[in-house]
């Protein structure tokens, strides 16, 4: 079982605790929470995180294969398998959706990635 983390807070359940998930849900939140974290931004986890934060410095034609290979170097300690990675812009934001595979279930996880133009 794991808690719910959004925008670096735990995510409250009316009932002065926290929401709590597990099994295909578990595991989408500690996908999308290592997607999100700077790989080496922890000095005894060195290899935990995302490189997402990179992709603004790639040449466009390059970035949506770069973000399929840095999710899935991201996710490599994860029984999870990167299908397609999808780069879409929403106004000045843009986000990107990846279809997985975990355990023969299919997850969808959309992150924003920012320093993009």
């Amino acid at each position: 079982m794991a808690l719910i983390l959004r925008q670096g807070d735990y995510v409250p359940d009316g009932q002065g605790g926290f929401q709590s998930v597990q099994g295909a849900e578990e595991a989408l939140e500690r996908i999308l929470w290592k997607l999100t974290v700077r790989r080496g931004s922890f000095p005894f986890l060195p290899t935990l995180g995302s490189r997402l934060f990179q992709l603004g410095r790639a040449p466009a034609r390059e970035r949506e294969a770069l973000a399929g290979q840095y999710a899935a170097e991201a996710l490599a300690d994860e029984d999870v398998t990167v299908r397609e990675a999808l780069l879409t812009r929403e106004g000045d934001r843009t986000l990107l959706t990846l279809r997985l595979d975990w355990r023969g279930e299919e997850l969808t996880a959309t992150v924003e990635v920012g320093g993009m133009e």
